[in-house]
C-alpha cells in the first residue's frame, strides 16, 4: 500500500484531501506543519508528499529539501499545493526538488485526475 501526506495548516483541506483520496491503494496520514510532517518522514517516508507553500513553522522549500534527505533510499514525490499560479513559487519548489503543483481550492475530479498523472491513482 502506498502512503500520502497532506502537509496543512488548514483541517479542512486535509480533511478533504483525506476523504478524496483514502482508498485501498492508498493511505492517507495528514501533518499541520514542516517539524510534524519531516518526523514522520524520518519514521516512515511516504510516496507522495502534497504540502501547502505557506506552512506555519518553516519555509516550503526548505520543508522540502529536508524531506529530500531524511531517508536516504526513498525520495518521495512532494507536489506544493497554492491558492493561485505562481510561477516563481513553482520554479523555487522544483529547485528544491519538488515534481509539480496542484491549485487550491481543488475538487474530488480535480485531485484525482492529478494523481492519475502522478501515476499514483487508478
Amino acid at each position: 500500500m502506498k502512503r500520502c501526506m497532506i502537509v496543512d495548516d488548514s483541517n479542512i483541506i486535509r480533511k478533504v484531501a483525506k476523504r478524496i483520496l483514502s482508498g485501498p491503494d492508498l493511505a492517507v496520514i495528514e501533518a499541520s506543519n514542516g517539524r510534524d510532517a519531516l518526523a514522520m518522514c524520518r519514521s516512515h517516508m511516504p510516496e507522495i508528499i502534497i504540502v501547502d507553500t505557506t506552512l506555519p513553522d518553516m519555509e516550503v522549500e526548505d520543508f522540502i529539501r529536508q524531506a529530500m534527505a531524511a531517508h536516504p533510499l526513498t525520495k518521495p514525490s512532494i507536489h506544493i499545493c497554492l491558492i493561485q499560479f505562481d510561477v516563481g513559487a513553482i520554479m523555487r519548489a522544483k529547485r528544491a526538488g519538488a515534481k509539480g503543483y496542484i491549485l487550491k481550492p481543488f475538487d474530488r475530479t480535480q485531485l484525482l485526475e492529478q494523481f492519475r498523472e502522478m501515476d499514483i491513482a487508478s
